[in-house]
């Protein structure tokens, strides 16, 4: 017997297969790139997601599929995906990269409950009604990417609070705002009802089974938003209990018992379980450091040896580590090439270098890069901690952190300890434990039993130059604001 989790990410789908007592047996990734066809758009042709998961599902064991009792699902939050009453997609979906929206903001006047960016649906439906009334007379269902993936699969039509608090049109605890929805004139039959995130939400269908090399009539759990399931997976399960995942995006999750209070410039969200969670959302991780790979032509192992130096240099020195060799200290990176959200609540912002001369190479600008990520994901932390949540250490997830040296400057820069959880996949594994749940296979007073293995990778070396270096990112973010427009300062100097 066995559970399979799907994770429907920006730049991959990824299938895990975990046995009854919660360990992985096999997992497969299939990547795709999001379409762009005027600036500042991100969408995609969800047929590109079904090759995805056949793809996916074909390099998973017979054996092991053969044992699926249940399937779980994970998806990547905000966006939004149009479908007709026959459950076809009317448009490509639109995604959380997306800033076409962003001058329909006004409609979420300050201060809210969270903080609302133009790739959230309600936004987006804002803008699909206004320059698209076609789509909008075809559309039946207005779904989160994870619930259209199951409906698609025979599931029944609802949503779960993890994702629905995170439209931008509904309360922090899930539940559709009708007021808010009547006001912006966007019908409310379009959203799918509410159902936990570990309940049973229809069976796959023979269609969808034989696609897929499964047995049709497995139990499908409604599923939950990407974060909310790797924090499931990565074994959050008391107050306090902090994960970052770093993907094309990055995430800092601090677990919470109750309802934790509405703080500027941090979300506040359900979980997959029934705990809340603060969250420091970055939105330029994975999807800054791939681009800027792209713009000075490396291959990722050429990257990392030009930005860090010698692969062994952390051995070198035994536990403290070595400097690596290209030193960024008169080079800074802003990263924000989608706008930003915690803690500038900018979508306007932009990114690029400062402090170029004739003597920089192209390694000193990876570097650079490398850092300004970090020094953005420090940012986040830096709220969640003003927050009044002390946060000494992290769970570590995501495929972006896995290069030892990575996570060292990740350790340093945030001045954390980082533990690496011993299953790499932990939002399709959270997915799996979900499908697990939804078929009564395990109930949630088991969930604290079923936290993965984690192992000490980095700790923070004091590094006084990286420090001031970190100063000097948020002090020229400061000055360079103003270009952009819509930042937190500018807002708040309207007030």
């Amino acid at each position: 017997m066995s559970f399979l989790g799907i994770d429907l990410g920006t730049g991959s789908l990824k299938a895990a297969i975990v046995d009854e007592e919660g360990r992985e047996q096999a997992v497969s990734s299939v990547a795709y790139a999001l379409d762009t066809p005027h600036p500042g758009w991100a969408e995609i042709d969800v047929r590109i997601w079904w090759r995805a998961l056949v793809d996916a599902l074909a390099q998973l064991p017979r054996e092991l599929r053969d044992g699926v009792r249940a399937i779980g699902f994970s998806g990547q939050m905000h966006g939004v995906v149009l479908v007709d009453a026959a459950g076809a997609a009317v448009r490509p979906a639109l995604l959380w990269p997306d800033s076409r929206a962003l001058d329909l903001l006004d409609a979420w006047p300050e201060p809210q409950p969270n903080p609302v960016a133009p790739g959230m649906a309600g936004p987006l439906l804002r803008w699909i009604l206004r320059h698209e009334p076609q789509s909008a007379r075809r559309t039946r269902w207005a779904l989160q990417p994870k619930d259209w993936l199951r409906v698609a699969l025979g599931g029944a039509c609802v949503t779960d609070a993890s994702d629905a608090c995170a439209t931008a049109l509904a309360s922090p605890a899930g539940g559709w705002d009708d007021a808010l929805l009547a006001r912006l004139a966007i019908p409310r039959e379009w959203f799918a009802p509410l159902a936990p995130s570990y309940a049973a939400a229809g069976t796959l269908s023979e269609r969808a089974a034989r696609e897929l090399g499964l047995r049709a009539g497995i139990v499908l759990a409604t599923g939950a938003a990407d974060t909310p399931c790797a924090a499931l997976g990565s074994g959050l399960s008391a107050d306090g209990d902090a994960l970052l995942t770093t993907g094309s995006g990055g995430q800092i999750v601090v677990l919470a018992n109750d309802e934790p209070a509405a703080l500027r410039g941090l979300h506040c969200y359900r979980a997959a379980s029934d705990h809340w969670y603060r969250m420091a959302a970055m939105q330029n991780v994975g999807i800054a450091l791939e681009r800027v790979r792209g713009w000075l032509s490396f291959e990722w192992a050429d990257a990392y040896r030009e930005a860090f130096g010698d692969p062994n240099y952390l051995a070198a020195d035994g536990a403290s580590g070595v400097a690596a060799p290209v030193c960024a200290s008169n080079l800074t990176f802003l990263p924000y090439l989608t706008g930003e959200r915690t803690p500038w609540l900018n979508p306007q912002a932009r990114g690029g270098w400062l402090g170029l001369s004739l003597e920089h190479t192209r390694g000193a600008m990876m570097r650079a890069a490398f850092e300004g990520v970090a020094f953005s994901l420090r940012a986040g932390l830096d709220a969640i901690r003003a927050s009044g949540a002390s946060v000494t250490a992290l769970k570590l997830a995501g495929g972006g952190s896995v290069d030892a040296r990575w996570r060292q400057l990740l350790a340093d820069a945030l001045d954390v300890e980082l533990y690496a959880l011993d299953c790499p996949n932990a939002a399709p594994r959270g997915a799996a434990i979900l499908g697990a749940l939804a078929c009564g296979h395990w109930q949630t007073r088991d969930l604290a039993a079923l936290a993965p293995g984690a192992t000490r990778v980095a700790g923070p070396r004091g590094d006084a130059a990286l420090a001031a270096r970190y100063a000097r990112f948020v002090e020229l973010y400061g000055c360079v604001e103003p270009w952009f427009g819509g930042g937190a300062s500018e807002r708040d100097g309207q007030k």
